[in-house]
């Protein structure tokens, strides 16, 4: 693992498997990873946000912040997070001593066939109206620095690694 402290934030449709890859880099980049999934934080960073887009912004934006301060403190911060907008993502980036950001470009049929929290089942019953990908836009990364097909993918782990390595 690099010496200096980074942001790793894994975006991509729900169900991509972006807790799955985290936990894989988590394990490759060994002591001084701590990984934020978003899914467990949410209740902690922001209760008080709902999932409309001014409630998104602000869970991110507490969830970048946490993120930068565990950067800054020499660690590798990996965040499993949709952060279904670009300007969500960018200020992340923005708060972070260094910034990655690993896009699960997974389809979104392949996605809603794994779905393992019904997310999408949800939307198509009407009973969640905000899902990224169904319902609510998602923006995929413009330039993304690592592009992953999945949580199982092998490629994606040793790119992540190899990068940080090149940037600390």
């Amino acid at each position: 693992m690099s010496s200096g402290g980074a942001v790793v934030w894994l975006t991509g449709l729900p169900a991509s498997g972006k807790s799955t890859l985290a936990a894989r880099i988590v394990v490759a980049l060994g002591a001084g990873a701590v990984l934020l999934d978003s899914d467990a934080l949410r209740p902690l960073l922001a209760p008080d946000a709902d999932y409309r887009p001014a409630g998104r912004d602000e869970f991110y934006r507490r969830l970048a912040e946490l993120a930068a301060i565990i950067a800054r403190q020499g660690c590798v911060a990996v965040v499993a997070a949709t952060a279904p907008t670009r300007a969500q993502r960018e200020t992340a980036r923005a708060l972070a001593p260094r910034f990655l950001e690993v896009y699960l470009d997974v389809p979104l049929a392949e996605c809603v066939a794994r779905d393992p929290k019904d997310l999408y089942a949800g939307a198509r019953a009407g009973e969640i109206s905000d899902l990224p990908g169904a319902g609510a836009p998602y923006e995929p990364p413009a330039h993304a620095d690592v592009v992953a097909r999945g949580g199982d993918d092998d490629a994606a782990v040793d790119q992540v690694m190899a990068a940080l390595a090149r940037a600390g």
